[in-house]
């Protein structure tokens, strides 16, 4: 347990300016699993939180453990935007520019890129980022003015953030490896394998593939489709697309915890 003569609001307030939210335990939960750096993490109800612990992560549970500190409830209230059912929020620190491209540059890859293009819904773009998570993903990369890293995005990806590389670059700066971009006009992607080094693009969720995007694209690929039924939600193509890939065989194994 941190030392009870410091102050736990105190702590928050020097490290808010440069740290994420995670915004709840299954929040804190994934971001310990995957190596997050995490300098202070409150709970209104302490006992509570090491009990969901104990359920659902005893994997992290020491480390819940030795991080949480209580507080009071309104002292909770105050230090996030909207308390979150589990009562719980930590800081954590954001992983490095560099080291993110450092992963996304890494060849031979055991698994795609995940490239949106010109994103625009916040929450859309957190949960792309906690199936690419799931699904072992080299990484996200979005183009564009939308930052992956705003709160709301890793309010959507649970704290799958730390589990990927989720970095935003410009189109002529995307990582090496044949670019699969998702398109109506495409081939069937049925009757394609999608290899591990493949950039999967996906446009924005109301204009499509940018013009930039589409010309740097070795592949236009579609997903199969009811006539008359417009479009997929983008976390919808993404989630079918990673499916897609998984099938030939690089999937990671079924994971037996919550």
């Amino acid at each position: 347990m941190t030392d009870p003569d410091l102050d736990p609001s105190a702590d928050w307030r020097r490290y808010a300016g440069g740290c994420v939210l995670l915004d709840g335990f299954h929040a804190l939960k994934h971001a310990l699993r995957f190596g997050a750096e995490v300098p202070v993490a409150v709970t209104a109800d302490r006992t509570a939180a090491l009990a969901l612990a104990d359920e659902l992560a005893p994997d992290v549970r020491d480390a819940l453990d030795g991080l949480l500190t209580e507080v009071a409830p309104e002292t909770y209230a105050s230090l996030v935007p909207r308390p979150h059912p589990t009562a719980v929020a930590a800081l954590a620190v954001r992983p490095s520019r560099e080291a993110g491209l450092r992963a996304l540059a890494h060849t031979p890859r055991r698994a795609p890129v995940v490239v949106l293009d010109q994103p625009r819904n916040l929450g859309n773009a957190g949960a792309v980022i906690r199936l690419a998570a799931g699904f072992g993903a080299t990484g996200v990369v979005t183009t564009g003015p939308l930052d992956p890293w705003h709160p709301t995005v890793v309010r959507g990806g649970a704290g799958l953030h730390f589990a990927t590389a989720v970095e935003r670059l410009k189109v002529d700066r995307l990582p090496s490896g044949p670019l699969f971009a998702l398109d109506p006009e495409g081939e069937d992607i049925r009757g394609l394998r999608l290899p591990d080094e493949a950039l999967l693009a996906f446009g924005s969720e109301r204009s499509g593939l940018s013009r930039e995007l589409r010309a740097r694209a070795d592949h236009l690929v579609a997903l199969p489709m009811r006539p008359q039924v417009s479009s997929y939600n983008l976390a919808t193509s993404v989630a079918m697309t990673l499916y897609h890939w998984s099938a030939g065989g690089g999937a990671p194994r079924v994971s037996q915890m919550s």
